[in-house]
């Protein structure tokens, strides 16, 4: 009853505004969280969908950066110039906001602006590549004076964090628009010792990465990770993107005629798809779980002197909270039809404890830790909505067969960003997942424009 309460309460601070958002947007009406509404009428789709593109169109050129300092190559910026991020290069957000920016072109039927993109997009790349240290660790973000700001690279760092493991899908991404891999092939061993140092410095006991500390993991404050322990959280979050990267990279070796590398890195990704599904599935909650494995068996330390008895059969133990990475391995293919069946009735269509109104929670709205506030450093994801957030549970809905459970999350997206658009004339980083209401960084642009591929 308290979670309720304080949810409610919540909810309340900014129920007025968005009530006026959606009205002055026309919406027809708005369901209770139940995964099938809000349902938006063919015209209304359309409106808010033309409204969406016109927007990123005469924006999408202000996050096109020439080649500056030690940022050699043009780049991508995240946000618009003047904005939070915006003079920033970062791992993963440069892969969506580059994904969302091709889409944009596609569905303006503008080769100019894709030219531009593939330009933009691979000098991304090279910039991060090329800034490789010599054990192959790629720093997290860049600045145009600084390689690594978050001084994570080097013999004398003491996380071994590096870069989220995004640049096999990234340089996959620039070469299928340039309809060519020749641009990558010298640099295609660099992101080889970019797994290889992953592997060598964060690989747990059970075969799954772990993140050194919790700076800059991408879902800032994940509780299975903030906070925690040095090297004791084998997040979800990291696993999947990995597991997505090394089959990205085996295609790109395919294409670059390097079958021994393809083979190898389409075992390596099969080998820990079978790890996160040994370790990650939760069949007590038909959830997707990142792991704690932190589990050592210390007896010969601390009792030297008792008997021995039965052996610790365990590697690691699930950290039962509902983050919003439990969708992942729907995302990239890992689950089974069976388990994506029971994860979405049961734990998304069931009730509104993921499944908000405006999209789905970044944290489960049962959770003790659950909270709308605003928050920078670190960006508060224990339950407001993100739009990347969306995206990955939009296509793990897709891809297992949910396509009216899909449709119903992508209406919530557009309607939620035109909302948006139409109040404060740009975009923003997360919202209340019950009124819409945004909550940070007017002016960003980045994973928002994945919207595009549910238009």
């Amino acid at each position: 009853m308290t979670l309720i309460s304080r949810r409610d309460a919540l909810a309340g601070l900014a129920a007025s505004s968005a009530a006026s958002i959606l009205t002055a947007l026309g919406e027809q009406r708005q369901t209770a969280a139940t995964g099938n509404g809000p349902f938006l009428s063919v015209e209304a789709r359309s409106q808010y969908a033309d409204a969406l593109i016109q927007y990123f169109a005469a924006n999408a050129p202000q996050l096109l950066r020439v080649p500056d300092g030690i940022l050699k190559h043009p780049s991508i910026s995240p946000s618009l110039p003047g904005k939070q991020y915006s003079t920033q290069l970062w791992d993963w957000d440069t892969l969506w906001t580059s994904q969302g920016l091709f889409r944009l072109a596609s569905l303006q039927k503008d080769d100019s602006l894709k030219q531009k993109l593939c330009e933009h997009v691979s000098g991304s790349l090279l910039n991060f590549l090329e800034h490789a240290s010599a054990d192959g660790q790629i720093p997290i973000m860049m600045t145009t004076t600084d390689a690594d700001p978050f001084r994570m690279l080097g013999s004398g760092a003491a996380s071994r964090n590096q870069a989220k493991p995004v640049f096999g899908q990234l340089g996959l991404l620039a070469a299928d628009q340039r309809g060519e891999v020749a641009w990558l092939a010298p640099y295609f061993d660099t992101i080889l010792r970019f797994y290889d140092a992953w592997t060598a410095h964060n690989t747990s006991s059970t075969g799954l990465l772990v993140w050194g500390d919790d700076v800059a993991i991408g879902d800032d404050n994940d509780p299975t990770t903030f906070g925690r322990p040095f090297f004791s959280s084998a997040n979800l979050l990291l696993n999947c993107l990995f597991y997505e990267d090394l089959l990205a990279s085996a295609e790109l070796a395919r294409r670059m005629g390097r079958s021994q590398d393809h083979d190898r890195l389409s075992r390596q990704a099969e080998t820990l798809a079978q790890r996160i599904q040994m370790y990650c599935w939760d069949a007590r909650d038909s959830y997707y779980y990142s792991v704690d494995v932190q589990c050592i068996d210390r007896r010969a330390e601390l009792i030297p002197t008792v008997t021995r008895g039965m052996d610790m059969s365990w590697k690691s133990l699930p950290i039962r909270i509902q983050m919003f990475t439990g969708f992942l391995p729907l995302w990239c293919g890992i689950a089974s039809q069976s388990q994506a069946d029971e994860l979405v009735k049961i734990n998304y269509l069931a009730d509104d404890r993921l499944c908000a109104s405006w999209g789905v929670r970044s944290l489960s709205s049962r959770e003790s830790m659950y909270s709308l506030a605003f928050s920078s450093n670190p960006s508060n994801w224990l339950g407001p909505v993100w739009i990347i957030v969306n995206y990955f549970a939009w296509k793990g809905l897709e891809r297992y067969g949910f396509h009216k459970e899909a449709a119903a999350l992508a209406d919530k997206t557009i309607a939620l960003l035109a909302s948006d658009l139409k109040a404060n004339g740009s975009l923003n980083e997360y919202y209340h997942p019950d009124t819409g209401a945004a909550l940070s960084h007017k002016g960003f642009m980045d994973w928002n424009m994945l919207v595009l591929e549910m238009i």
